[in-house]
C-alpha cells in the first residue's frame, strides 16, 4: 500500500509539473487555457489505457466484476488519482466549477482510492474511467472552439452533436447496463455497489443539464433559419421590385 501511495504521489507531481510546464511555454493563455490542455491530455491517456484494458488485456467488465485488480488496471486508476487530485485542487483553488463538477470529482477520487484499498473490482472503475472520459476530449474542444472564436461554425455543431450522442450512449445507456451488471453479481462488495449507484445517478444530473442545452441549441438552431428564409425571401420580394 505505501507503495501505491508513493507512486499516486509521483503521479500527481507529473501533472502539476506538466501544468507549470505549460503555464511557462504558454505564458500568453490564461490559467484555464493550460489546465484544459492537461485536461485534454489526461482524457486522451486514460480512454486509451481503458480502452486496452476492457476490450484487449481483459477481464471484459460486464461478465467479470468483482474480480482482482491486476497492475495494469492500477496503473490506469493510480494515473487518473494523480490527475483528480490535481484537478480537484485546481477547482477549488481558482473556484471554476460548480457543486456537481467537485461532486464527480470527489467520487471518482473516493471510488479509486475504495478500488485500490481493497485490491478487487479494478476492471469496472476502469469501465467508468473509460465511460465517463471517452466524451472529455469533445468538451474541451468545445471550450476551445469558444475561446478562439470558431464555435458558431459547423465545426462547433458537429462538435456538440457528437457531445451529446456520445454521453446519452455511453454515461446513460451503457453505463445503466454497466450497473445492472454490477448489482446482479454476487462478487462486487456493497461499498462498490453503492458506488457505481452514485456515479450512475451523477451522470443523470449531467443528462438534465445536457438536455437543457440540447433545447437551447435547437430553439436557436431554428431560429436562424428562421431567420435566414425571412431574409431570402424579402431579398426574393426586393429583387421583383426592381
Amino acid at each position: 500500500m505505501a507503495l501505491l501511495v508513493a507512486v499516486a504521489l509521483l503521479c500527481l507531481s507529473c501533472w502539476v509539473s506538466f501544468y507549470f510546464i505549460l503555464c511557462y511555454v504558454n505564458g500568453s493563455r490564461s490559467y484555464e487555457w493550460n489546465c484544459r490542455l492537461v485536461t485534454l491530455v489526461h482524457g486522451i491517456l486514460a480512454v486509451c489505457i481503458t480502452a486496452y484494458i476492457g476490450y484487449v488485456d481483459g477481464p471484459w467488465p460486464f461478465t467479470y466484476p468483482g474480480t482482482k485488480n491486476t497492475p495494469l488496471q492500477i496503473s490506469a486508476m493510480v494515473v487518473s488519482l494523480g490527475y483528480f487530485i490535481f484537478d480537484m485542487a485546481w477547482c477549488v483553488y481558482f473556484r471554476t466549477e460548480g457543486p456537481v463538477m467537485l461532486a464527480h470529482h470527489t467520487m471518482s477520487i473516493l471510488g479509486i482510492l475504495l478500488t485500490l484499498w481493497l485490491g478487487e473490482s479494478g476492471i469496472e472503475g476502469c469501465a467508468v474511467l473509460f465511460g465517463s472520459e471517452i466524451t472529455n476530449p469533445l468538451l474541451q474542444a468545445r471550450w476551445f472552439l469558444k475561446q478562439t472564436g470558431h464555435y458558431g461554425t459547423w465545426l462547433g455543431n458537429v462538435v456538440d452533436v457528437l457531445f451529446v450522442l456520445l454521453f446519452v450512449v455511453m454515461r446513460i445507456f451503457v453505463g445503466g447496463t454497466m450497473l445492472y451488471c454490477e448489482l446482479i453479481s454476487p462478487r462486487p462488495r456493497f461499498f462498490i455497489k453503492c458506488g457505481g449507484v452514485a456515479m450512475y445517478a451523477l451522470s443523470w444530473v449531467f443528462m438534465v443539464d445536457i438536455v437543457r442545452f440540447a433545447i437551447r441549441k435547437s430553439k436557436r438552431w431554428h431560429k436562424q433559419q428562421r431567420d435566414q428564409q425571412e431574409t431570402l425571401t424579402a431579398n426574393g420580394h426586393e429583387g421583383k421590385k426592381d
